[in-house]
């Protein structure tokens, strides 16, 4: 067992492609998706304590207790009958609501951080489990880099290369509600929609420009729908010099764009601003959450 505190990379993610199927008895959808990690990321602190505690350095207008770092926390201990005498500190850079998956990527980070902490086997069952009961994106974390998954997107098909490409991520201010994103696609005209086959193909060649060919978000008409300023962003990110194309990630609110040079994400994300979006340069990462001593 590890006596020391722990600092884990959450790194966020966009989707690089997401088909959706129709609505299935129990309510989900069927999805394939592929995910990226990006350097943009959360730090989540693990540490040993006397007790319980969490912290999370901006409030995101819920209780601590459905935080979902929190309830990591306490399904791992429930999991593993472990108590979770540990310090959980959370500093968030990856915004809530806006499809980069934060929420699910601070969960995964103190689900590696206990197993570490614990001398736990990360391979165990149990550990995908827990991950797979916190919500789709959480399991994506802890494979890292590039990967595809289906069923609710929670899944693992298979992993894939990633690729070193600049990112421009720009958010609306106006988040999309998860719930009424899917309940405006169920009412939408069902379309035709591409496999994820040359997402993949693209990935394994390790072009950046076939990449971006190939982005694909099946939610975006709905979302965007929902908020019109979502397909502002979407036309203010395609339209600027050095981006090779702009999809939205998850159902929204933030969209990324794939750029010819970091200096274009840069330039791309001062625009941004300068109108009043959320806005960052970044880059693809090869790691899900990485877990450091010390």
């Amino acid at each position: 067992m590890i006596s020391e505190a722990l600092h884990i990379t959450a790194p966020a993610k966009v989707n690089l492609f997401l088909s959706v199927g129709a609505v299935a008895p129990d309510g989900y959808h069927p999805v394939e998706t592929v995910l990226h990690a990006l350097e943009l990321a959360d730090t989540v602190t693990v540490a040993p304590a006397t007790r319980f505690e969490f912290s999370c350095s901006h409030d995101l207008g819920l209780p601590h207790e459905l935080n979902l770092a929190h309830r990591a926390a306490m399904a791992m201990g429930a999991r593993f009958g472990c108590e979770p005498h540990v310090a959980i500190a959370v500093e968030k850079r990856i915004p809530a609501g806006s499809g980069l998956g934060g929420a699910s990527a601070d969960a995964a980070a103190v689900i590696a951080g206990l197993v570490t902490l614990w001398g736990l086997d990360p391979l165990d069952p149990g550990v995908a489990e827990v991950a797979r009961s916190l919500g789709a994106d959480v399991p994506f974390f802890l494979v890292g880099g590039a990967a595809r998954f289906t069923g609710r997107g929670d899944v693992l098909e298979h992993v894939l290369p990633a690729i070193h490409a600049p990112v421009v991520l720009v958010r609306p201010a106006e988040p999309v509600p998860t719930a009424e994103a899917y309940a405006a696609f169920d009412r939408g005209e069902p379309s035709p929609q591409p496999s994820p086959d040359a997402m993949d193909a693209a990935l394994r060649s390790g072009d950046a420009t076939a990449v971006a060919g190939r982005l694909f978000n099946a939610m975006t008409p709905s979302s965007s729908g929902l908020v019109p300023a979502i397909g502002s962003a979407l036309g203010l990110v395609r339209a600027h010099k050095g981006v090779i194309a702009a999809e939205m990630s998850g159902s929204g609110s933030a969209v990324f764009g794939i750029c010819d040079g970091y200096g274009s994400a840069l330039e791309c994300a001062a625009y941004a601003r300068e109108a009043g979006l959320w806005a960052v340069a970044t880059r693809f990462s090869p790691h899900g959450c990485v877990v450091r001593p010390g």
